[in-house]
């Protein structure tokens, strides 16, 4: 074979290899971003929407969240009639088609909140399947544009959650408030940690039966006392209710005596009796209660006596004079002691006040 014959065989092997790992690789790209299977029989079925909500052609089709197939074409339908203004043609591998009962429907799904759209078939109940070229159901689902603005409040509500407990956060790390003090704070920790040592004392001392409390609980002698006492409590308490029974004492006779009762209820009656005459205005407790006229005198008395006290203040009349006039008092005050004086040289020479003398003519 010539130099040249050699040369070009090489340059065809090389071409035809090169075809071979371009076909491999497409092959390969293919599979490794696609959901098709290149030997799978494919079925066309349809479905209307009311709207696409960026649906896009090539997007996955899921049955009960597992891929199926894709969506072919997105178009209006021409027709006006509510959810079915869109028509949209799925393309599903031909053995799935039989695990799709004739009463599923369709509907518009998500990734995630804001992720890529597909379309979700809901499985129905019939045993009978869709055909080929068959119309799925859609159901009548919101505008995933309404439901992403319906969940603005929430994501909005939240990060105000997320930035209240940051700040919390960061107020707890710089040792203000009560709980950044005690994880910061050494004073307040020294102190946390010299109580529980005393409460450890404390324990380890009712534990020793040191103490009132230790002694409640370990002192036998105590505990004897206690028993006793409740013993004394108990027997006072079976005294009172034999004596119930047998009617002595007390507090039987106040339960059980009918003529203790009989005057109760009188004295219960005649209460109620004099209650009523109060209330009818009779009798003095009544009158005074009841009468305008007693109110009034009550009133007049009143203002005389506030009238009265007035002038007393203002130093008219004696008593006012006496209250208020200096002069009078300190002359009250000089005769009262003139008084005193006499009467005590009247008790010293009695007889210098009563001498009787006797003249003749």
């Amino acid at each position: 074979m010539s130099s040249a014959a050699k040369v070009s065989w090489a340059q065809l092997r090389v071409g035809i290899l090169a075809v071979v790992a371009l076909v491999i690789l497409a092959v390969l790209i293919f599979l490794l971003t696609g959901n098709k299977n290149l030997f799978a029989k494919e079925v066309t079925i349809y479905t209307y929407l009311d709207d696409s909500a960026a649906v896009t052609e090539g997007s996955a089709v899921r049955l009960s969240g597992i891929a199926i197939g894709k969506i072919d074409r997105v178009a209006l339908s021409g027709e006006n009639r509510p959810n079915r203004r869109i028509k949209v043609d799925l393309v599903i591998e031909q053995d799935k088609l039989r695990q799709i009962p004739i009463d599923s429907q369709a509907s518009i799904g998500a990734e995630n909140l804001l992720g890529t759209k597909y379309i979700n078939i809901k499985m129905g109940k019939e045993a009978q399947p869709m055909a080929a070229g068959g119309e799925l159901r859609s159901l009548d689902t919101r505008e995933f544009q309404d439901l992403v603005n319906a969940a603005y409040p929430s994501l909005q509500s939240l990060q105000q959650i997320i930035e209240r407990i940051n700040n919390i956060v960061a107020t707890v790390e710089n040792g203000k408030g009560s709980i950044g003090k005690l994880l910061v704070d050494d004073e307040l920790y020294q102190r946390l940690v010299a109580t529980v040592a005393e409460v450890q004392k404390i324990t380890a001392s009712i534990g020793d039966g040191k103490g009132t409390v230790g002694k409640l609980l370990y002192d036998e002698s105590m505990y004897q006392d206690i028993r006793s006492t409740i013993k004394r409590v108990d027997a006072t308490i079976a005294d009172m209710q034999t004596d119930l029974n047998s009617g002595k004492g007390s507090v039987s006779k106040l339960l059980k005596d009918p003529a203790l009762y009989d005057e109760v209820r009188s004295t219960v009656a005649e209460l109620r009796k004099t209650i009523d005459e109060i209330n009818k205005g009779q009798g003095t407790a009544g009158k005074l209660l009841k009468s305008d006229e007693l109110h009034t005198n009550m009133n007049k008395l009143i203002l005389n006596l506030d009238k009265t006290i007035d002038k007393v203040n203002s130093g008219q009349g004696t008593l006012g004079q006496l209250m208020v006039n200096p002069a009078l008092y300190d002359s009250m005050n000089g005769t009262m002691k003139e008084v005193n004086l006499m009467m005590k040289d009247f008790r010293a020479n009695p007889k210098k006040f009563l001498t009787i003398q006797l003249k003749l003519f």
